[in-house]
Parts: structure tokens; C-alpha cells; sequence
């Protein structure tokens, strides 16, 4: 394979390209803004900028949802516009890019042709499982037939997978990731302060003042006191209809985000049932991997380990687990047979 390959991963949140050529990622995020319904205004960091803020005859459009493809025109512009960006022209090039495990084979195949129909002069286009690409990532050996268990937990889904000998034994994708989270927050602050914020906001409690663990099981370290008990911020009073600054409580946003995170966890606890009895046997060595950006919600890891009583390996760059992965894989001739080319599609 050439100097000249890109490993894609197409997040909800953030798109993650990989040049081997520079050795670089970029990651950025993954929306882009039309204005006067067909120009391009801006996209990536500075489109996410003015999200929640454009007039009305600017969209702004995130073309992933739920991990797979909503908007195909769109997502074909921002590959073009990021990949230019990031090489500077346009050259015939290879491209690898991870799929989610867990949807049809339809929606899988849209990523593959996502790359070889837009203008990024695609010259091969190999597809890798995320999941792979994810134990790649974070160090599991691909050749080994130890199990290991990968969670990640990224914007819209929660991908939990099994994994042995570089193939997928067991997964399942879930419709929940950060993005919940931030829409129970903008629900439970109108419900109990009377107080709309937006989903930047939002995001921004979960951040601050998100633990994942109780506070009623919370002991006295650094679980509980290195997050702050309050903090202000800025929406529109629903009864005045002014702007105000109001003070959002802590425990109202653990409270507000619980049920999710504890779905999260009871899914895992299933795969872990339904794991076969020598697999399962690895993963008490082995632990759990966490990956994905909304891994980093505070108490995550400890809630997990409380949980299932398993190691937690968490990862310093989650959110970039996958598109290193890609990288890795790349740049290892072992490992080009985790790669594979999806079959045409036959039409009756």
C-alpha cells in the first residue's frame, strides 16, 4: 500500500482522518452550515460554533445520526472539504474507513460508497470493523485468542463487543451515548429551574458537574469532591420569557443522566452473560476497555468497576481510539487482512 492512504472514521460528533503521508490526525467536528439552502458556509469547528445561534435561513446539519449516514449529499462535502484540508489537493489515494458492526448491511455499505462516489479521487476503498479498529487502538493483540471486551461510548450509540483472534465474537450497538444525556439535562433544567438552555449548555453541565456515580454510594475521595456542587448558567426564564443566570445543582444533573448510564451498564452485564465460558475467563484477566468521548464522564469508570467488579482500562485520547486503530493498521503489514473490500451489490 502506498504512502498516500487515509483512514477514516466517521463519528457523530467528530470526523477523524488519519493521513499516513503526514502522520497526522485531524479530528474536528462533524457538522457542517448551508446557507440560502444550497451554499456552503462553513463547516466542522467553526460550523459547530454557530450552532444553536445561525438565523433561520442557515442550516446547520449533522449528516450523522445514531452512527450511520442521515444525509449523503452532505456528508460527501464535508469528506471532500476536510480531506482537501488536510492534504492540500486532491490526489488519487486510498482510504480506509470503520464501519459500525451492528446495522444493515445497507447502511454499512453507504460508508464504503460515501468514499468511492464523492470527489476524493478514491483509488481502493477498504472497510474495517469499528469494533476491531477500536481494539487496534487501544493495544489488544490482533493475532491473539485471548477475549477482550471494548465499550465505546461515543455521541448517539454505545458499541460493546467481544473480541478474539482480530474477529468479533459477540456486539451490540445502543441508541445511547452523550447526546442523551445532554437532552435530559435540557429537559430536567426547564422541568425544575423553569429554565431553557440549549444542548452547548448542556453539554457543558455534563462536563463540569456529570458523575456517573450516585451520590447516594459516593464515599468521601476524589469521586465526589474534585467536581464542583453548583454552577451558573445562562438561558431564557420560561415563565418571564427574559435571559437569566440561574445555578444548576450538581445533584440534579447525576440525577438527570442515571438512567441511561445505568442501561449502559446492564447491557454490558448482558454481553458479558452470553459470552462464551473461556472468553469470559480472559476478560477477568484482561478487563474492560473503555473508549469513545463520552467515556470521559466522570465516575464512568469507577461506576463500571463497582458494577462488574472487572478492571476498567480507560484510555487517555478515547474519543481518537478508532481512527489510531486505523493507523496501526496501516502502518502493520500483519494486520491488512483486517481490512476487506464489501461485495458489489447485486441487483435482481
Amino acid at each position: 500500500m502506498t504512502q498516500n492512504v487515509y483512514g477514516i472514521d466517521i463519528g457523530t460528533s467528530n470526523i477523524k482522518i488519519y493521513s499516513k503521508a503526514k502522520g497526522e490526525i485531524l479530528n474536528e467536528k462533524n457538522i457542517i452550515t448551508i446557507y440560502d439552502k444550497r451554499k456552503v458556509y462553513a463547516y466542522g469547528d467553526e460550523a459547530y460554533e454557530m450552532y444553536e445561534k445561525a438565523p433561520s435561513d442557515f442550516q446547520i446539519i449533522h449528516p450523522i445520526r445514531y452512527g450511520v449516514i442521515a444525509d449523503i449529499k452532505n456528508m460527501e462535502t464535508l469528506l471532500n472539504r476536510f480531506i482537501k484540508k488536510l492534504r492540500g489537493k486532491l490526489q488519487s489515494a486510498d482510504f480506509c474507513i470503520a464501519v459500525p458492526t451492528d446495522v444493515t448491511e445497507v447502511e454499512k455499505r453507504a460508508f464504503h460508497d460515501l468514499v468511492k462516489d464523492s470527489k476524493v479521487k478514491a483509488k481502493n476503498v477498504y472497510v474495517i470493523e469499528k469494533p476491531v479498529a477500536d481494539g487496534v487502538g487501544v493495544g489488544i493483540d490482533m493475532d491473539s485468542p485471548r477475549g477482550n471486551l471494548v465499550v465505546n461510548f461515543g455521541a448517539d450509540t454505545t458499541e460493546i463487543t467481544v473480541l478474539s483472534l482480530g474477529g468479533i465474537v459477540i456486539s451490540k450497538l445502543l441508541k445511547t451515548g452523550g447526546n442523551r444525556l445532554d437532552e435530559l439535562i435540557c429537559s430536567m433544567v426547564r422541568k425544575k429551574y423553569n429554565l431553557v438552555i440549549g444542548m452547548k449548555t448542556a453539554e457543558q453541565l455534563k462536563i463540569c458537574l456529570g458523575n456517573a456515580i450516585p451520590e447516594d454510594v459516593q464515599d468521601d475521595n476524589a469521586s465526589k469532591n474534585d467536581l464542583p456542587t453548583s454552577m451558573k448558567v445562562y438561558g431564557r426564564d420560561l415563565v418571564k420569557g427574559l435571559p437569566v443566570v440561574k445555578e444548576i445543582l450538581a445533584t440534579d444533573v447525576c440525577e438527570a443522566i442515571a438512567e441511561p448510564i445505568l442501561s449502559v451498564i446492564s447491557h454490558i452485564k448482558l454481553i458479558l452473560e452470553r459470552t462464551p465460558p473461556e472468553l469470559a475467563a480472559d476478560i477477568i484477566d484482561t478487563g474492560i476497555y473503555i473508549t469513545g468521548g463520552s467515556s470521559k464522564l466522570h465516575g464512568f469508570d469507577k461506576l463500571l468497576h463497582n458494577e462488574t467488579e472487572l478492571t476498567i482500562n480507560v484510555q487517555e485520547e478515547p474519543s481518537e481510539c478508532v481512527v489510531k486503530g486505523i493507523s496501526k493498521i496501516l502502518e502493520t503489514p500483519e494486520y491488512s487482512g483486517l481490512m476487506f473490500i464489501p461485495r458489489e451489490r447485486v441487483i435482481n
